[in-house]
């Protein structure tokens, strides 16, 4: 019985979003953003070699069709990609008023959001006093630190002493539709934590906000603090059954890898694997060889945009999309006949681009197991028509 995989590279937009003048990084409109042509780019004029060296080398995702994908996407030519397709390819365009995972995610699972996400304002305070003090209170503290929009990174160097000294839990949020809580591991604890995002999570799912994303960390002020593999997404429920419930309730199973659990709020999901990029593609090849047959396996890397996207790092998004090239490239010849594997993203952010938000973008549908295929400009929903029906599965009606 036909399995599939879908397999989302976080961030991996290839530009021409029709409407990308309408979403911003601060004051500059997201229209000319292109995540993979600039990353190549850069790489071709030798402007990303830190622990890389030369053009842009992605072989398996440009054998499937990514070259081809960017041009059609956005007429631009990716430097250095361009070779013919040996697999399914086209462009997939999406029509939820968001460039953020759950949007993202969501569609590309069948269901666009129905409604206008909530953003919290770049100003100090940036949240309501009375969420402030719901989150204290829950906490035990006399007030929360931070209280405005910041980097992950930053912010615990920043308030991180002052966070174990007061017990305060660190809250702050970006461009995304996020409530971010960030706490040490060892000092406020990590189940103490987890519990508070998801006591507080209901009431900021009421607001229409995406997410509350709990952000713990570890280390001493005098060696410096770093974030833990123990990030915990708590999303707002999709409005409707997706492709993971469509799956499941045909009576197949449904792994989840990555935070693909977190942001489905585990509907429709039997099986969660998680850890690192590189622990993620063990758990892919793993799945490979052992997951059940009808089953649906559907995978988020997501260290493209937190590590390298969001730092405006060229030179280490490049790195990664070279990696995952060379790591997936091992796998596709180990899928079974009746397999396909689906490479696609969820939104772009461009290393390039102004600002450190997400970049409004087009992305690829790159598809192996089906044959040299044309696919063209399709919706973000029409990549779960795709895979439901190759495993038989019936598509609910839009």
């Amino acid at each position: 019985m036909a399995r599939a995989f879908l397999v989302v590279m976080d961030s991996v937009g290839i530009g021409g979003a029709p409407d990308a003048a309408l979403y911003r990084n601060g004051e500059v409109p997201d229209e000319g953003a292109n995540t993979v042509a600039h990353i190549a780019r850069a790489c071709a004029q030798g402007l990303a070699q830190e622990d890389r060296v030369g053009p842009l080398r992605l072989p398996t995702l440009d054998s499937l069709g990514l070259g081809r994908a960017v041009q059609l996407a956005s007429g631009e030519i990716a430097l250095g990609l361009g070779r013919e397709p040996s697999g399914a390819w086209g462009v997939a365009t999406e029509v939820s008023r968001g460039k953020d995972t759950p949007s993202g995610h969501w569609e590309l699972a069948g269901v666009p959001v129905p409604w206008d996400w909530h953003y919290f304002p770049d100003a100090e305070p940036a949240f309501p006093p009375e969420l402030s003090q719901a989150v204290a209170d829950l906490a035990g503290t006399e007030g929360i630190l931070g209280d405005c929009h910041a980097s992950g990174t930053m912010i615990i160097e920043a308030l991180g002493a002052e966070h174990i000294r007061t017990g305060k839990p660190i809250c702050y949020t970006s461009a995304d539709s996020v409530f971010q809580i960030a706490a040490h591991e060892t000092t406020f604890g990590l189940d103490k934590l987890l519990a508070l995002c998801e006591t507080i999570a209901p009431r900021l799912h009421e607001m229409k906000v995406g997410r509350v994303i709990a952000r713990p960390f570890v280390g001493r002020p005098e060696t410096g603090f770093q974030r833990t593999a123990n990030r915990r997404d708590y999303a707002i429920a999709p409005p409707r059954p997706v492709l993971t419930n469509w799956v499941q309730d045909a009576g197949r199973m449904v792994y989840g890898v990555g935070k693909i659990g977190d942001i489905f709020s585990m509907q429709g999901i039997d099986r969660v694997r998680k850890g690192s990029d590189a622990v993620l593609m063990r758990h892919l090849a793993n799945l490979i060889d052992t997951a059940a047959e009808g089953s649906l396996i559907f995978a988020n890397f997501v260290e493209f945009d937190s590590l390298y996207g969001h730092r405006r790092d060229v030179s280490g998004y490049a790195r990664a999309l070279e990696w995952f090239d060379e790591e997936i490239g091992k796998l596709i010849p180990r899928l079974r006949p009746d397999d396909i594997l689906v490479l696609t993203a969820d939104h772009g952010n461009d290393p390039t681009w102004v600002g450190t938000d997400h970049t409004r973008e087009r992305v690829p549908v790159l598809i192996a197991g089906l044959g040299p295929r044309v696919l063209g400009h399709i919706g973000f929903r029409d990549v779960a028509t795709i895979v439901a029906r190759h495993l038989d599965v019936p598509v609910p009606a839009a």
